[in-house]
């Protein structure tokens, strides 16, 4: 009979694409991984990888075993969950994933109070992107995600806890004087600086401004809205910044000016991404209320 160990060693494999690092990540010898994959083969009657000296390749039908061994994987995991989730909450461990322009700027501002309340809470970030992110939430490798909405996440289901709209940040030499607002028209566009291209942040930026269809051109772009406000500082040209980052993307920086943008919002909304079978929704519950209390707080 076809093994929960054995899927896992497939799954590995599958993974890293060698053998000896899946080995590695399961903590056993590289031939008691050959042996459990080559007799999962046998039990199967077919061929899950193909493998040489220089790579592991896996077969059609291995696609096919592979995916519902993932599917087996998120259902055991899940089993177990259910089995204790009459426990304190937040007593077990969780994976969260973020993304890079909510991480940095939301963090500082939630987990004194998560550690407060729960101080024995055990808590592992990921940061990534948000295609990584919806990724690993789906095969069940990380617990939940905090995403900006609006992202595609088919398959998977959202709960917002905070929406908040972009700013535009230029240097006071070359802000308007004595304006509160402004509108996507009343932008310099060739002088807007955005994140580069595979951040969910510039797409919602550019839509925010209305400018999907437009062609929004730089000198430069940036991975980081830190190095981007840094530009501006320099006076090479602006950009927008979510609300719950120009605390710190601005402050002691007497040079720039923040205005808000003015058009239809919320710009982006913030929320956990999770499987729709997730057992540990009451826990995330807990958190949204956490985090949504906090950022209303700390974000007027």
């Amino acid at each position: 009979m076809v093994s929960l160990k054995q899927l896992k060693y497939a799954l590995a494999i599958d993974k890293t694409r060698h053998f000896k690092k899946a080995a590695e990540a399961c903590n056993v010898s590289q031939s008691a991984l050959s042996t459990a994959i080559n007799e999962l083969e046998k039990q199967l009657g077919l061929q899950v990888f193909e493998r040489n000296n220089k790579q592991v390749l896996v077969t059609a039908d291995g696609e096919i075993i592979l995916a519902k061994a993932k599917r087996i994987k998120i259902e055991m995991e899940e089993l177990l969950q259910l089995a204790q989730s009459n426990k304190t909450p937040l007593s077990r461990p969780m994976t969260l994933g973020i993304i890079p322009t909510i991480g940095p700027y939301m963090l500082p501002k939630v987990l004194p109070e998560v550690r407060k309340q729960y101080p024995d809470f055990k808590l592992q970030i990921i940061e990534e992107q948000s295609h990584v992110l919806v990724d690993l939430v789906r095969n069940g490798e990380i617990d939940a995600a905090i995403l900006a909405l609006p992202y595609p996440i088919e398959g998977l289901m959202s709960f917002p806890f905070w929406d908040e709209d972009f700013y535009w940040v230029s240097h006071k030499d070359e802000s308007p004087s004595q304006m509160d607002e402004i509108t996507s028209e009343e932008l310099e566009i060739e002088k807007l600086m955005l994140l580069k291209d595979g951040h969910c942040l510039k797409d919602q930026a550019l839509a925010a401004c209305r400018l999907q269809n437009k062609n929004q051109q730089s000198n430069f772009d940036s991975a980081s809205l830190h190095t981007l406000v840094q530009m501006v500082a320099g006076k090479l040209g602006t950009t927008l910044v979510p609300q719950m980052a120009l605390d710190q993307l601005i402050h002691n920086q007497s040079e720039l000016h923040a205005i808000h943008l003015n058009e239809p919002g919320p710009h982006r909304t913030i929320a956990l991404i999770i499987r729709p079978n997730y057992v540990r929704t009451a826990e995330l519950t807990i958190l949204k209320d956490i985090f949504n209390a906090q950022l209303t707080e700390k974000c007027k």
